[in-house]
């Protein structure tokens, strides 16, 4: 019974501390702490290079496209790079029907996943700035001005725009998504008023060019490494709030599970390989950061485990902890309704979000038997979340 409460208390006490004692923490550290301001003075717009990756993106990329071009920044300062990845649907096609408008195509001669694009198209910037993105999401004309404008304090490396979570007008969507990444854009928030965020946003992050140009091996996540790579050089990584990116929120329980299980694989792949960053004797707050976000975030799935586990045992004497095992039983039960509906059939508000928590952390368990079994993430298949509305 002794071992039991142990693992009990162990248990509760990972996930309140990284769910609500990490962002409280940072936010008393945040009243007082100021790393500097993003956004200073900068002597005029630097060029830019907008890398777009994509694989079989034709229903989308036109659209994409001429969103691109339309951004406000000036156009003789700004080259886009549309990196190709073995694409078979007519995606290469339409983008060179944009060449006159001085959008370039770099096509990849075999499918190899989007790290291995961004990899290639190294050799073809030409901005001080690169900005990366994503064919799915919409960017705010002026959001590039944003992040471009972060590079006025030398401190920053990396600036990471705000995802702002939207439904899709083409098909009903996840509103648990919705609520995971507001919370997830407040963290990093209250992280660059301490020092910094520790990973960039996928949908849309610049980076300063002298900090993009070396190789991140393919099946780690470049997002994620752009921020630890910053801090390797002595920069920041900050989110720019005034930044927009509007994603649109997964078809389905289904559809997010899948994308969950790639990214946070290579997440943890990317971790293990800048483990170095989590020595606080080296790297100070920026550690500690790292480690109570990421780490301890891709813990609570086990320190769930031990819940079950401590419950189990407790229940036999314990009517609180058979109290608790029914709640659980019942979340689980609302998460495997979630799955079992069709895609693109809405779920009750009342069932979206403790789906989508459910089906994350065990996405992580996934993520983590799949790195334990060296088994790569699987191969990038971008999430088809249809035209931002």
């Amino acid at each position: 019974m002794t071992v039991a409460r142990l693992l009990l208390a162990v248990a509760v006490g990972l996930c309140l501390y990284t769910y609500v004692g990490y962002p409280a923490i940072l936010k008393v550290l945040s009243l007082w702490r100021r790393p500097g301001t993003a956004g200073g003075p900068l002597s005029g717009w630097p060029r830019i290079s907008i890398v777009l990756p994509v694989y079989n993106e034709a229903g989308v990329i036109a659209g994409t496209l001429e969103r691109l071009l339309a951004l406000d920044y000036p156009a003789e300062l700004r080259q886009i790079l549309v990196v190709s990845d073995a694409s078979t649907d007519g995606t290469d096609e339409i983008v060179a029907g944009f060449a006159d408008r001085r959008v370039e195509l770099l096509r990849l001669p075999r499918r190899q996943g989007k790290t291995a694009a961004e990899n290639a198209a190294r050799r073809r910037l030409t901005g001080e700035i690169v900005i990366n993105t994503d064919a799915s999401v919409r960017i705010h004309p002026a959001a590039v001005k944003h992040l471009v404008a972060a590079f006025g304090d030398p401190s920053v490396g990396v600036a990471s725009a705000r995802d702002v979570s939207i439904t899709n007008l083409e098909q009903q969507a996840n509103a648990g998504e919705q609520a995971y990444v507001g919370y997830e854009m407040w963290i990093r928030d209250v992280e660059t008023a301490v020092y910094g965020i520790v990973g960039a946003s996928g949908c849309l992050y610049a980076i300063r060019a002298d900090l993009h140009m070396g190789r991140v091996p393919e099946d780690l996540s470049r997002d994620f490494a752009a921020a630890l790579t910053a801090r390797e050089h002595g920069r920041r990584a900050v989110s720019v709030p005034a930044a927009l990116c509007f994603v649109p929120r997964g078809a389905s329980l289904r559809q997010e599970y899948r994308r969950k299980v790639r990214t946070i694989t290579r997440g943890l792949a990317t971790l293990a390989h800048k483990r170095a960053l989590l020595n606080p004797l080296r790297y100070g707050v920026f550690a500690w950061m790292l480690f109570s976000h990421k780490v301890c975030r891709w813990l609570v799935p086990a320190a769930g485990l031990l819940l079950l586990a401590a419950l189990l045992a407790l229940a036999v004497h314990s009517w609180w902890a058979l109290g608790l095992l029914a709640a659980l039983g019942a979340l689980g039960a609302l998460a495997a309704i979630a799955w079992m509906r069709p895609d693109g059939e809405p779920l009750p508000r009342l069932l979206a979000l403790p789906a989508y928590v459910v089906a994350g952390n065990v996405a992580v368990l996934h993520a983590w038997l799949r790195l334990l079994a060296g088994r790569p993430a699987p191969v990038w298949e971008p999430t088809r979340r249809g035209a931002a509305g």
